[in-house]
């Protein structure tokens, strides 16, 4: 699967290496280009997830503020909620298209 931003693929990764949580897709960090994030002051907290980090994503022309998030320290019981350990991995906001 892709995420891609105006034309820019932001992540990439097997179908089987993500996670769907919440009609969201989350990538692996590793499946992340190198360089596309930028940490986000924006603050957000998920009762069930924990703190999140927000991304601005700006690669190759690409610019989206707030455009992805990820939670790298989860609350307990997120992981068991949800079958797997997602802590790290990254969500991406509607503009960005995630697709095969």
């Amino acid at each position: 699967m892709k995420a891609v931003l105006d034309g820019v693929v932001i992540a990439e990764a097997d179908n089987d290496d993500l996670v769907k949580i919440e009609g969201n897709w989350y990538f692996p960090p590793q499946a992340v280009r190198d360089g596309a994030l930028q940490q986000s002051p924006t603050p957000y907290t998920c009762p069930w997830k924990g703190a999140a980090q927000y991304w601005n994503v700006s690669l190759d022309g690409a610019e989206l503020t707030d455009g992805a998030w990820s939670y790298p320290d989860l609350r307990p019981g997120a992981v068991d909620r949800v079958g797997t350990d997602f802590a790290g991995y990254v969500a991406f906001d509607r503009k960005v298209v995630v697709s095969d």
